[in-house]
């Protein structure tokens, strides 16, 4: 287990992370869900032991490790640039973590070629980095990542840099490749969708704190307050000031409402349906769905309808809400329960 204690980092006068107090288990995918410059990195490096924290601790398995380098700690590193040993080839960069720990030749071969299978590498082990194409070079990293066994894994968006097919490909993978092992697994991601497919555990993150962590099926549902729903909203979030809402009377105690871009319907769902005039701005096709942008009430939201639309910017047009969709948080952005949720 990997536990932190009230960390902070801070460099210059700049805080980078501001008492950040975590507990991520072995066994499962733990993702790292924030905007660039939330804190992801900075947090990943402190808990490398490539930074140290200026104020809090970092335990590894009960043991205190802040003051322990990164060389005397059990982590495998990849990030989403490329890092290989170009004048190696696959086969020699996959082994190197094994070689370093002294394993015997005729086991090495077989972890190698056991890792390569599962990475579908077997055919490019005795090719260098320069000729394999970036997908195939961050498998490699991630190869050298499992043979390495380690206790702690951190991946800080190793597919940021993929294209579309084989990133999609290896979020499927990536739980299974590390489904049988007791390291703690940390990922870094700035897409919501990414942390749905990996599900696991969520902690997301804004301008250096960890605002909300748990299952990350309860962290998208239910967040604890409008940061973290603007966090795990892509397309971003709509919100409506409680005193615009057809009924601002349902919303008793509400600042604030808001609603995902897939609860904003063409067609009512009930008879309780909340109908919306809206104005639309623009629309972006996007396969076979379409991104219509709207203006509700002199809000900017985004409606995501299934089908190819062909709305003309300033057509008028009625949405439908169901009252039960919309999230309310009060006027310091904490979530209030609905009457659902406490029923």
């Amino acid at each position: 287990m990997l536990e932190l204690r009230g960390v902070f980092r801070r460099v210059g006068g700049v805080a980078y992370l501001s008492d950040v107090s975590l507990r991520l288990e072995p066994g499962t995918l733990n993702v790292l869900l924030g905007p660039t410059l939330s804190g992801k990195t900075s947090l990943i490096r402190v808990m490398a032991g490539l930074d140290r924290p200026s104020a809090g601790s970092v335990l590894f398995d009960g043991q205190d490790v802040t003051d322990r380098p990164v060389s005397k700690r059990n982590v495998a590193m990849v990030y989403q640039q490329f890092v290989n040993y170009p004048g190696w080839t696959v086969r020699e960069n996959i082994a190197s973590p094994l070689k370093v720990r002294g394993t015997a030749p005729a086991e090495i071969e077989r972890e190698v070629k056991r890792v390569a299978d599962l990475l579908r590498l077997r055919d490019y082990l005795d090719r260098r980095p320069m000729e394999l194409s970036g997908g195939q070079q961050q498998r490699v990293a991630l190869a050298r990542a499992i043979v390495k066994k380690a206790g702690l894994v951190l991946l800080d968006e190793p597919l940021a840099n993929l294209d579309y097919k084989l990133r999609e490909d290896l979020r499927v993978e990536l739980p299974r490749l590390f489904a049988d092992s007791a390291a703690v697994v940390v990922y870094a991601t700035t897409e919501p969708s990414e942390a749905l497919l990996l599900d696991g555990v969520t902690v997301a993150m804004h301008e250096g704190r960890a605002v909300q962590s748990g299952p990350t099926q309860s962290v998208y549902r239910e967040p604890q307050d409008l940061t973290t729903a603007r966090i795990f909203s892509d397309p971003p979030i709509n919100t409506l000031p409680v005193e615009a809402a057809i009924n601002p009377a349902r919303f008793a105690g509400a600042t604030t409402l808001a609603l995902r871009a897939h609860h904003v319907r063409l067609q009512p769902r009930s008879a309780a349906s909340d109908v919306y005039i809206a104005e639309v701005e623009s629309i972006e096709i996007n396969g076979s769905e379409s991104f219509v942008r709207l203006n509700v009430r002199g809000q900017h939201w985004v409606m995501l309808a299934r089908g190819i639309h062909t709305f003309a910017p300033g057509t008028s047009l009625t949405v439908y809400v169901e009252p039960d969709d919309m999230m309310q948080f009060d006027a310091a952005g904490r979530a209030i329960p609905s009457k659902r949720e406490a029923a």
